[in-house]
């Protein structure tokens, strides 16, 4: 078996930063936990902020400083999102908080061309995350997890093969030379141990397996061998894979009170790149999700001068399924353009109970009907994001001879645009009606027993088709149509009413003009 350890040496820090956006996270920023810093940035420890600082230290060094709370549960949701894009390569992902991840990935070469192409593979997959990961392989789980806090790689990925990364002897022997200079205390129970550790002088694991076995045993109990022998691989080491859930769900709190859409966008990019994960871990794509937005306790009236809604709830609906960041985040952003705050949002949720299984479609080299009518739902879905789904809508074709009568509009849906579209006119056919009608038909005086129109004859190229229908619905319509043509000018759509009408008034309309 080949284990590759991930640890996320940032990781309470990056999440956090998450939420503020790239310019905000410039600044210097820190973590706190009972009244001392826990993490710091780089912006922050150029002026002198560290870790384990008090904070009143710490805003005395720099007045600037972005000060927010540890949050384990934060945490813990963005390593799950790493351990779902992990997923895409391997069922066999366990979690090993609070920083670390474990992947056997030995089946998984041969699936993916080679060691080397699937680290590539997994830096892309995990770069939406935005996390900075060390990465190591070994034979067991515990070892691989251990090196890669070590910051330690056995070889860069442009070296590494199946047989070097294969558990041979020369893989064992590697293994347990490197784990031997790891520090002690990384297998410290807790702090006392740590102290004790300190005490007699054990700082690495080379050191605590030189000890008997027996006084290691009745000083820090027997976790402390079994941990040392999970490493070495001399006993078994059973883990529990994860699976992603059936439903997404993420939870995120602003690192400040949102009173704007602009500043939400941070905070729903960073959920929407742990949803793409999630989905993608499902072997699914996202067609309809939820948003919801909640408000401080104090909240301002909305436009009916109603108070007191604590949540509110945005609904996004998407033409077709799909696994692009880019195009859910186009769509969130209109949407979130268009619809007013009720009150400064302090938490962000994403709920997503409907993935749609099934893989992606292949990618196209040449463009075809399939790629362009993907192109049309994406601006369908983004002028329904700016301007509401009943704002957007599209011609159907009824049953009804009646011209005025045989389209209608409707609310644009992928699956009703599929259901009644009409084929394309290929060249062979004749363009025998004109696609748009007059909102009403206009009167055409006669003369001579010929209509006119602008003071000039028609001339009757085609007709008559003849129309006689509506009785059942109280609209009965008697009516031969025509093509004609001015002098000159552009083919028109006509009409002459059956029968005859009464002396003075009119017998023939216009109802179209082809374009």
């Amino acid at each position: 078996m080949l284990w590759v350890g991930f640890h996320l040496p940032a990781l309470s820090l990056e999440a956090f930063s998450a939420l503020m956006g790239p310019e905000k996270a410039a600044h210097p920023v820190a973590l706190q936990a009972q009244h001392r810093i826990t993490a710091v940035n780089a912006a922050a420890a150029e002026r002198g902020v560290a870790p384990g600082m008090k904070r009143a230290t710490a805003l005395a060094l720099a007045p600037e400083l972005v000060l927010g709370m540890a949050d384990p549960l934060r945490d813990a949701q963005a390593l799950q999102a790493v351990a779902h894009a992990l997923l895409a390569f391997t069922p066999t992902v366990v979690p090993a908080p609070p920083d670390g991840l474990l992947a056997e990935v030995q089946a998984s070469l041969r699936c993916f061309g080679g060691a080397a192409r699937l680290w590539q593979r997994m830096s892309e997959a995990l770069s939406p995350l935005g996390h900075r990961l060390q990465r190591a392989q070994a034979p067991t789980a515990l070892g691989a997890l251990l090196l890669a806090r070590a910051g330690d790689e056995p070889n860069p990925p442009s070296q590494l093969t199946r047989s070097t990364l294969s558990s041979t002897d020369s893989a064992w022997a590697t293994l347990h030379q490197r784990l031997l200079t790891l520090p002690a205390a990384w297998l410290a129970p807790d702090e006392a141990a740590r102290a004790q550790f300190e005490a007699m002088g054990l700082r690495t694991l080379g050191d605590l397996r030189r000890q008997p076995r027996a006084g290691l045993a009745r000083r820090f109990g027997p976790d402390l061998l079994l941990l040392l022998d999970r490493a070495w691989g001399t006993v078994p080491d059973p883990l529990e894979p994860i699976e992603p859930p059936l439903c997404f769900h993420s939870h995120a709190e602003l690192w400040a009170r949102a009173d704007n859409t602009d500043a939400l966008l941070a905070g729903a990019q960073v959920l929407l790149a742990r949803l793409l994960a999630w989905a993608q871990a499902r072997h699914a794509r996202v067609q309809s999700l939820q948003l919801w937005l909640h408000h401080e306790s104090r909240l301002r009236a909305n436009s009916h001068g109603e108070a007191g809604v604590h949540v509110s709830r945005l609904d996004i609906t998407l033409a077709e399924p799909t696994g692009d960041a880019r195009h859910l985040q186009a769509v969130l952003r209109e949407r979130l353009a268009r619809e007013p705050l009720a009150a400064p949002v302090l938490s962000l949720s994403l709920v997503c109970d409907a993935p749609v299984l099934g893989p992606p479609p292949n990618g196209e080299l040449f463009p075809s009907q399939a790629g362009q009518r993907e192109g049309l739902l994406r601006l369908v879905e983004r002028l329904q994001a700016r301007l509401g789904a009943e704002a957007v809508q599209r011609l159907a074709v009824r049953a009804d001879h009646r011209p005025e009568r045989t389209t209608a509009c409707q609310s644009f849906t992928a699956a009703g645009d599929k259901a009644s579209s009409l084929p394309p006119p290929t060249a062979s056919q004749r363009l025998t009606r004109p696609a748009w009608l007059l909102p009403q038909p206009q009167a055409l005086p006669e003369c001579q027993a010929r209509p006119w129109l602008a003071g000039q004859p028609l001339h009757l190229l085609a007709g008559p088709e003849r129309i006689e229908t509506g009785w059942w619905d109280g609209d009965l319509v008697c009516r031969d149509y025509f093509i004609a043509q001015q002098a000159e000018g552009p083919l028109l759509w006509i009409y002459r009413v059956r029968p005859a009408p009464p002396e003075g008034e009119p017998g023939w309309f216009l109802h179209g003009r082809f374009a």
